[in-house]
């Protein structure tokens, strides 16, 4: 079957979001732009991960003055919508890589579906793909949304870190088990 790969230049919006009670939500990445709208299915730690590699790149881009001081300080793009509708992952995402383009100050994100690879991007054959052209706004507004949805989830216990369910939890270290 031949891949399908989305295309957004600047798009208006580009977020993470949740969806479900905390333990059982499902995270997704929604891009829209005037080529339309796509909603990928992404894992919470993916999430966190995209999150940390998108502000470690920036603190780069900052260090080694790839970037003029005013597109560095630009204020974050905050979109705080609920996804669109309807909401249906186009794909679910494998493998993720970033890149920066300089000479346009954009960050390219490219998502393939269930894979280890990333192939180019203009073959016929593989995994879906998006790939996204991101302004340094858009990418802060992305990590702060980002930080505040996956902090929503369940709140970790204060001696194990492992999450606290509505009805309780069972602690390991406090219980003695995990020394």
């Amino acid at each position: 079957m031949p891949r399908i790969v989305y295309r957004h230049d600047q798009p208006s919006r580009f977020i993470a979001s949740a969806i479900g009670e905390p333990g059982q939500r499902e995270f997704f990445l929604q891009v829209k732009s005037d080529d339309g709208v796509n909603t990928i299915g992404i894992e919470k730690g993916q999430v966190i991960a995209l999150t940390e590699r998108f502000e470690e790149l920036i603190r780069e881009i900052r260090r080694g003055k790839l970037a003029s001081p005013d597109e560095i300080s630009v204020k974050p793009l905050i979109d705080n919508k609920p996804l669109e509708l309807p909401i249906e992952a186009d794909f679910l995402v494998g493998i993720i890589s970033i890149t920066w383009e300089n000479d346009r100050v954009y960050l390219n994100l490219q998502a393939a579906s269930q894979d280890d690879e990333i192939y180019l991007d203009d073959i016929d054959e593989g995994p879906d793909l998006i790939v996204v052209k991101l302004k340094i706004e858009q990418v802060k507004g992305f990590c702060e949304r980002a930080r505040e949805i996956v902090n929503a989830g369940r709140p970790s216990c204060a001696f194990c870190a492992l999450p606290i369910d509505p009805i309780g939890h069972l602690c390991p270290r406090a219980n003695g088990y995990r020394r």
